[in-house]
C-alpha cells in the first residue's frame, strides 16, 4: 500500500499521505412523536404535576388583569363577563395603592421582616448541617436530624399554640416567673420583639428542612479531599474554609436567590394568627394586607394590584441576585445565554 493513501483509524487520506480526522457527524434527532413514545413512562408520571401547575400557576396568571380594572365579579352570569363588563381604569388601582399608608407599613413590615430573617435564619440549617455532618455516630447523627425536621409537618396553627402555651401570659414561661416572684416578660402581645418572635418560630418550624438540603449538598463532596488537606496539616477551620464551605456555595447561592425572590412572602397564616395580638402597626405584612383590605372588603382589584407590585419587586430581585451570582462565577438559576 503506497504511502498515498493510508488511513489511520478514522482519519481520512489526503493527498501526500497527509491525513485530517474526519469531520464528525451530527445525530439525527428523534422525530417528537417517536420521542413521546418512547418517554411515556416518564410523561405519565409528571402529568399530574404539570396539570397542577397549569390549573393553580399559570392559568391565574390570566386574572391579574383585573388589577387595571374596576373589577365586579357580579357583573354577568360567569366570571367571563364579569372581565369583559368590568370597566377599564388603568393604572388607577396602583395609584390608590401608592397613596394607601397602610400599604406601605405592610411593605416596611415585610422588607423588615425578610432582612432579619435572612441574617439571622437563613445561616442556621448551613451550620446544623455542618455539626450534623461531622457527628461520628450515625445514629446520633439521624435522631437529631428527626427531631428537628418534625416540627415542619405542623400547621402555624399549632406551632403559635405551643409558643403561646409556653411564653403566653398564663404560658409556662410566665408561671414559672410569678411563682419565683418575678414580673412575667410580655412575649406573645409585645409589638417591639415581635419580629424576633416570629423568627424563632420560624426556626424552630422549618430550620430541619433546610438542613436535610444541605446535609444532602455535603454528601457530594469528595471525602479524599479533607484526607488531603488533613495528611497536608489543615486543622479543622482549614478544612471547613477550604473545602467544605467552597462544596457548599453552588447550593447556598442557588436557596438564596430563590429566598430572594420569595422575599416579599414572608407567611400567611403565621401573621394573620398574631395580628391581633399585637396590631396592625407590627404584624401586617403584604399577604396579610390583600387579605384585609381586598378579599375581606370584595375590592379585588385593589388586592391583585398589590399582589402584582409584590410580584413585580420579587422578579426584580431574582434577577438581581441571579445576576450577582453570575459575577461571583456561580451559576444560579439559570446559565448566561
Amino acid at each position: 500500500m503506497s504511502e498515498s493513501t493510508v488511513v489511520v483509524g478514522p482519519d481520512r487520506a489526503r493527498p501526500g499521505g497527509s491525513t485530517a480526522p474526519a469531520r464528525p457527524t451530527r445525530r439525527r434527532r428523534a422525530p417528537l412523536l417517536a420521542r413521546l413514545r418512547r418517554d411515556w413512562q416518564l410523561l405519565a408520571m409528571v402529568a399530574p404535576g404539570f396539570v397542577i401547575l397549569l390549573v393553580f400557576s399559570y392559568v391565574p396568571i390570566l386574572g391579574n388583569v383585573i388589577a387595571f380594572q374596576d373589577y365586579n365579579p357580579y357583573l354577568g352570569d360567569n366570571p367571563w363577563q364579569a372581565f369583559v363588563h368590568s370597566n377599564w381604569i388603568g393604572f388607577g388601582q396602583f395609584q390608590l395603592l401608592f397613596e394607601d399608608p397602610a400599604f406601605w407599613d405592610a411593605f416596611r413590615n415585610t422588607l423588615a421582616i425578610t432582612a432579619f430573617q435572612l441574617v439571622f435564619f437563613f445561616p442556621l440549617p448551613i451550620l446544623l448541617a455542618i455539626m450534623l455532618h461531622n457527628l461520628l455516630s450515625s445514629r446520633l447523627r439521624g435522631f437529631i436530624q428527626t427531631v428537628v425536621y418534625l416540627p415542619h409537618f405542623f400547621s402555624w396553627v399549632l406551632v403559635i399554640t405551643f409558643f403561646v402555651a409556653m411564653l403566653g401570659g398564663a404560658g409556662l414561661l410566665a408561671q414559672t416567673m410569678r411563682d419565683a416572684g418575678l414580673q412575667p416578660w410580655n412575649v406573645m402581645t409585645n409589638p417591639h420583639t415581635f419580629i424576633v418572635l416570629v423568627t424563632v418560630e420560624a426556626v424552630w418550624k422549618d430550620v430541619g428542612w433546610g438542613t436535610i438540603v444541605f446535609l444532602a449538598a455535603l454528601s457530594t463532596i469528595d471525602q479524599s479531599l479533607y484526607e488531603a488537606a488533613a495528611a497536608d496539616g489543615a486543622g479543622r477551620w482549614r478544612r471547613l474554609w477550604h473545602i467544605t464551605l467552597p462544596g457548599l456555595r453552588p447550593v447556598i447561592v442557588l436557596l438564596l436567590i430563590l429566598r430572594l425572590g420569595d422575599a416579599l412572602s414572608v407567611g400567611f397564616e403565621q401573621f394573620l394568627l398574631q395580628r391581633d395580638a399585637v396590631g396592625r402597626q407590627a404584624a401586617e405584612v403584604l399577604d396579610t394586607f390583600v387579605y384585609h383590605f381586598s378579599i375581606a372588603t370584595g375590592n379585588y382589584g385593589y388586592g391583585a394590584a398589590a399582589g402584582l407590585f409584590k410580584a413585580a419587586i420579587g422578579l426584580g430581585l431574582i434577577l438581581a441576585a441571579n445576576r450577582v451570582a453570575h459575577l461571583l462565577g456561580e451559576r444560579g438559576i439559570y446559565s448566561k445565554s
